[in-house]
């Protein structure tokens, strides 16, 4: 029996030449190929497209000034104007928004639409304007500085700003306010009545020096020659200054004023001096309109 030694193992040589990929290679090789066949597709695609437009600049913020001692309706009128809209429709929803007002002023926002200068721009609405008015004027009101001179002077917050009211109508200088006010007080301890012309203006909605022996005679709740107290509301939106001149004025007996010309208020407790005051303030306007 012959015995047959085991062959060895055949090893088989390559030729030498380029490597071959293996299966995971070739995977990646296509893989690659199409991305760039894809990304040269897109490139031109991406150059046809319109650029994006730049971004809008921020809205430049707009201001409406409120000057001490407007009435309500001056305030809606420039509201309207501000925000470009129909006229008439601050004034409509003064009466329909919820602004906060205090529950004395039974819905009536004079004296609470605070002047100030207050920024607008397109998303402002008369409504919103009006609650950041009365807003401002309940945080400049609310003070404890102002609620103790109110019960101070046996005045509740919102007589308190009726009688600032008259004192910003009535008074050209803050140094007139305190003495204005203080009149005020001294009619009122007596049961005097105010014989206001301001507010006589208000009744009749106008604005005048003149006030004729009619005008004190009409049926009117501001009337304050032919009733006694205050009147049932504030005749226009006070400012800070006759606010703090209300609750704080200076001491004095002085019971009558008149403005003999610009600059010149005269203060007396003196009915006949007053007279003496009033004639000489007549004689000043005889004199400008002839």
């Amino acid at each position: 029996m012959r015995l047959v030694s085991p062959k060895a193992p055949r090893h088989r040589h390559r030729k030498p030449g380029r490597p071959r990929l293996t299966r995971r290679g070739r995977v990646v090789l296509i893989t690659g190929m199409l991305a760039l066949v894809t990304a040269g597709t897109l490139v031109p695609l991406l150059l046809l497209r319109e650029p994006a437009p730049p971004p809008k600049p921020p809205e430049k913020t707009r201001t409406l000034l409120i000057p001490e001692g407007w009435r309500a309706g001056q305030v809606y009128d420039a509201v309207d104007k501000a925000l470009h809209v129909p006229p008439g429709t601050t004034r409509a929803q003064a009466g329909s928004a919820r602004l906060g007002l205090p529950a004395a002023a039974k819905g009536n926002p004079e004296g609470f639409l605070f002047p100030a200068t207050y920024p607008i721009d397109s998303k402002t609405t008369p409504g919103g304007l009006l609650r950041y008015m009365v807003t401002t004027a309940g945080e400049r009101f609310g003070t404890p500085k102002v609620t103790q001179g109110s019960l101070r002077s046996s005045l509740s917050l919102y007589e308190t700003v009726t009688v600032a009211s008259i004192v910003q109508a009535e008074a050209d200088t803050e140094d007139d306010m305190g003495k204005v006010a203080r009149v005020i007080h001294n009619r009122l301890a007596r049961g005097m009545p105010l014989q206001m012309d301001s507010t006589l203006n208000y009744a009749l909605d106008r604005s005048t020096l003149d006030t004729s022996h009619a005008d004190t005679r009409i049926e009117s709740p501001f009337n304050t020659y032919t009733t006694t107290g205050l009147p049932p509301a504030p005749i226009g939106n006070p400012g800070e200054q006759a606010v703090h001149a209300t609750i704080a004025p200076p001491p004095g007996d002085w019971l009558y004023f008149v403005t003999v010309n610009p600059g010149d208020t005269r203060f007396t407790a003196d009915y006949d001096e007053h007279l003496a005051n009033v004639a000489e303030f007549n004689h000043n306007r005889r004199t400008a309109t002839s």
